[in-house]
């Protein structure tokens, strides 16, 4: 077996950058870009996981040729143009895997079971970085397992599959000792996508028990080390954002004393390596968490570390994140004066729209989440009416991809109505919610709609608010 150390993946074909894609780009940033293209695959009925770091990938020639899910969708963007104008290589050119027509299986393209080149593996992987040496991958096995993820219908079928090759869950002393490579970085990379791509779908809770697995792996791999720095750094990095990964999946299920233990890994993970972006995330979580465990000061005094770490980041976007983490510190602290100005600098860093210094985590930051964060402060301030405005404003600005938060901001609207004394509006917006409870498992938005059904028994005799009770007493909770 060739070591999986070997320095460069194409060592005799320095990667060109892809100006013709560059210039397709246009004005807009890698993340809204990736966003175009995410949508444009909803249209045709594809599923990718595009993101501002694989952009920035095809745009720097790191791939030289997409795989068939992001060849259709890039051909459904641009009508009319071949791949080449797009300024990818022809598929006949990239060593690895023959040609094959996008209908046809992975096994009759695939003559052994390494690949020479990341761009072509797995229809619904956004890319690879494995190193293309390291033939103790089964890319055939990985090939169905990308498809079990991607195409299973429910949180708990898609979590069987979640880790992928390289992050098996079988413990470090069962495996023999040895270095690890580009390949089981790129592995944490995309465990760390995966777990994103269904919480949006599916929320925490059929997915946390099984997310532990990959993270123990991850960590496991710290220990057997690496011969690059480069892959090194990859592999802290990754095993940070996946404990912050899993941390949030303890978060949005209840299981804060969990949450804070998997923050508190990636903290230290950051700080061992002087990884200030990682930091910066790991302060965010911890002062989301801080807020909803009822300790305001400490959100307050997280957000406001998080924000002097990532000032220098260059990232108004993520800067306003964290000005709004601190907004929820103060609306706890009751203090109406230091969340009105947190949320005014919040608002004001946004509005000076994305950057390539966006982290890729923040995919999930848009104008319906800046929306959802502010009905929550004025939530926990008592300002029903207000919150109830921007809780509305947030169900109908979210991309419709992301149900969990489509589900969230519903119950934030019909616990607010319900305070604010408009039950019927309240029920209606609660029947909404149990209606997307067939596809999102939150025990955070169950709580919620618990708090919403017991504001709502006295007035059972409001249009609509004797069927929503009914209906929720009779829906199943979270085991």
């Amino acid at each position: 077996m060739t070591s999986s150390t070997v320095t460069s993946s194409q060592p005799d074909r320095p990667p060109r950058p892809n100006l013709a894609f560059r210039r397709l780009r246009g004005g807009r940033s890698p993340a809204e870009f990736a966003a175009a293209v995410r949508r444009a695959a909803r249209e045709i009925g594809e599923r990718v996981s595009c993101d501002a770091r694989y952009i920035g990938r095809v745009e720097a020639g790191e791939i030289r040729c997409p795989n068939y899910a992001y060849e259709r969708v890039f051909l459904h963007m641009f009508p009319g143009r071949t791949l080449t104008d797009l300024g990818f290589a022809p598929r006949s050119s990239v060593r690895g895997r023959g040609a094959r027509t996008p209908d046809a299986p992975p096994s009759e393209a695939t003559s052994s079971p390494a690949l020479t080149t990341g761009e072509t593996q797995g229809d619904c992987e956004p890319y690879d970085t494995q190193d293309p040496y390291d033939t103790h991958i089964n890319y055939e096995e990985s090939d169905v397992l990308r498809r079990a993820f991607m195409t299973s219908g429910g949180a708990t079928v898609a979590a069987a599959s979640l880790s992928p090759i390289g992050l098996a869950s079988a413990s470090a002393s069962e495996r023999p000792v040895r270095r690890v490579g580009s390949g089981e970085a790129g592995a944490l990379e995309e465990a760390v996508r995966r777990i994103r791509l269904l919480d949006d779908r599916h929320g925490a809770d059929g997915l946390y028990r099984r997310a532990a697995a990959p993270l123990r792996a991850a960590y496991a791999l710290l220990d057997a080390g690496a011969t690059r720095q480069a892959t090194v750094d990859r592999l802290h990095t990754g095993a940070g954002e996946l404990a912050i990964s899993v941390g949030w999946l303890a978060h949005d299920s209840g299981r804060f004393d969990d949450a804070r233990s998997h923050y508190a890994e990636a903290l230290a993970t950051a700080r061992m390596t002087a990884d200030a972006a990682l930091e910066a995330h790991a302060f965010c979580n911890t002062a989301f968490l801080a807020r909803d465990a009822g300790r305001p000061r400490e959100a307050v005094r997280a957000a406001q570390a998080a924000q002097r770490i990532a000032r220098p980041l260059g990232s108004p976007r993520l800067m306003s994140l964290l000005a709004l983490r601190e907004a929820g510190g103060w609306a706890g602290l009751a203090d109406r004066t230091g969340c009105a100005q947190a949320l005014t600098r919040a608002k004001a860093l946004y509005e000076r729209g994305p950057s390539d210094a966006d982290p890729e985590w923040m995919s999930f930051y848009g104008e319906a989440e800046l929306e959802g964060l502010e009905a929550q402060c004025w939530s926990t301030l008592g300002d029903w009416p207000r919150a109830a405005r921007h809780a509305r404003r947030a169900a109908h600005l979210q991309d419709p991809h992301f149900s969990r938060n489509i589900a969230l901001y519903t119950a934030e609207l019909a616990d607010d109505l319900a305070r604010g004394g408009r039950p019927d509006e309240a029920a209606a917006a609660g029947t909404q919610v149990l209606d997307l409870l067939d596809v999102v498992q939150s025990s955070r938005i169950q709580a919620m709609l618990a708090g919403t059904a017991r504001v709502l028994l006295p007035h059972r005799r409001a249009s609509g608010v004797s069927e929503f009770l009914e209906r929720h007493a009779s829906s199943p909770r979270p085991v």
